[in-house]
């Protein structure tokens, strides 16, 4: 009886775990252009067979947009708003009669900084961001992030 709890317990715990893991993975980098001027790199790399939407939906989609939040730095000027490099994909179901704008394998987010003087500093915020199969979707999941300014 023991066995089986403990193997009942050790199933469910394996399967926690993995229903938890978002098959989106997340990384950030920096690329200094100048003195002042560097390219926030906020990279998704997205598993087979699913996507992630893009931060511009068609009017009628019920997607929810990749959005992006930056924290008030004084020291910082945002050149212009976060940049898509990617293959955009534009979907439609016909089942439901909606649109989507979405991005698979992998989707690189692009912010442009100024430093308004030279000073080592912070821009950190969070991202928000949904993704989905050809059989569900998974809840939004925010994801914070901090890049370091030298």
């Amino acid at each position: 009886m023991k066995k089986l709890l403990f193997t009942l317990s050790l199933f469910l715990l394996v399967s926690a775990a993995v229903s938890a893991q978002n098959p989106v993975s997340w990384s950030f980098s920096t690329k200094k252009l100048d003195d002042k001027t560097y390219e926030l790199h906020m990279t998704a790399n997205i598993q087979k067979d699913w996507h992630l939407y893009a931060q511009n939906q068609p009017g009628d989609a019920i997607a929810e947009p990749t959005t992006f939040a930056f924290n008030k730095n004084p020291l910082i000027n945002f050149e212009g708003k976060v940049k898509e490099k990617g293959v955009l994909e534009k979907y439609k179901d016909k089942v439901l009669n909606v649109s989507a704008h979405q991005y698979s394998n992998r989707v690189d987010f692009v912010q442009v900084v100024k430093i308004k003087a030279k000073a080592k500093t912070a821009v950190t915020g969070k991202l928000v961001f949904q993704t989905c199969n050809g059989d569900k979707c998974l809840r939004p999941e925010t994801v914070p992030f901090t890049f370091a300014l030298n």
